[in-house]
């Protein structure tokens, strides 16, 4: 994950300050999804990684900017591995399959993250909000134009629009966070295999 530093700039991994940035941001994730976003001060998230609150300070400045690091990590995530899935299927509906099923995986095996994402968006600092949304439009629009390049190479039609259906699937996918269950019976890409099949039977079947 990536955190603004005390500047302003965006940082990797790499330096020691780094590092240690990551660390806060990671026990702050913890925090914010095991007690809600709201609820963590602070202080809490210093006292979570042995830090001084003036430390802490010097390392980040303001607890909004880790609720946004945390939108962008999955958002900025999301979006590479959308393009890429795009590019290098082999088909139109290969690539529909495979964002079903790595947005499952994704979700299920980061429920930490999605957790934050999908409770604490009324938290988000307006002036950096819509930032954040139209990053989200940009992935949903990754997924709908892919199945719309799949309906328009096979002369298929869905019984519900485009939005609709991409919608459906968004939702399949991302309420896994809820219910999967990590010690089984199904791993996370199998559950992701599992829910393609179901949502593809709407695609195949125009």
């Amino acid at each position: 994950m990536a955190l603004r530093g005390t500047d302003g700039g965006r940082s990797g991994g790499g330096s020691r300050a780094d590092e240690q940035r990551q660390r806060i941001l990671a026990g702050a994730v913890s925090l914010f999804s095991r007690s809600g976003y709201r609820a963590v001060s602070m202080n809490d998230v210093a006292a979570s990684v042995g830090l001084s609150k003036p430390t802490l300070y010097h390392y980040v400045r303001t607890k909004e900017d880790l609720l946004v690091a945390v939108y962008e990590e999955v958002l900025d995530e999301s979006l590479r591995s959308a393009r890429r899935i795009v590019a290098e299927a082999p088909s139109t509906r290969e690539a529909v399959r495979r964002l079903i099923v790595e947005r499952v995986r994704y979700t299920c095996e980061h429920r930490d993250l999605l957790t934050i994402c999908f409770h604490e968006e009324s938290a988000l600092p307006a002036e950096l909000a819509e930032p954040i949304l139209e990053r989200r439009r940009e992935f949903e629009r990754v997924v709908r134009d892919a199945v719309e390049a799949h309906l328009a190479a096979t002369g298929r039609t869905l019984p519900m629009s485009v939005g609709t259906y991409v919608s459906t699937c968004l939702g399949a996918a991302n309420w896994t966070y809820k219910w999967f269950d990590p010690s089984g019976p199904r791993t996370a890409t199998e559950l992701g295999d599992d829910v393609a099949t179901v949502l593809l039977g709407l695609l195949d079947g125009g």
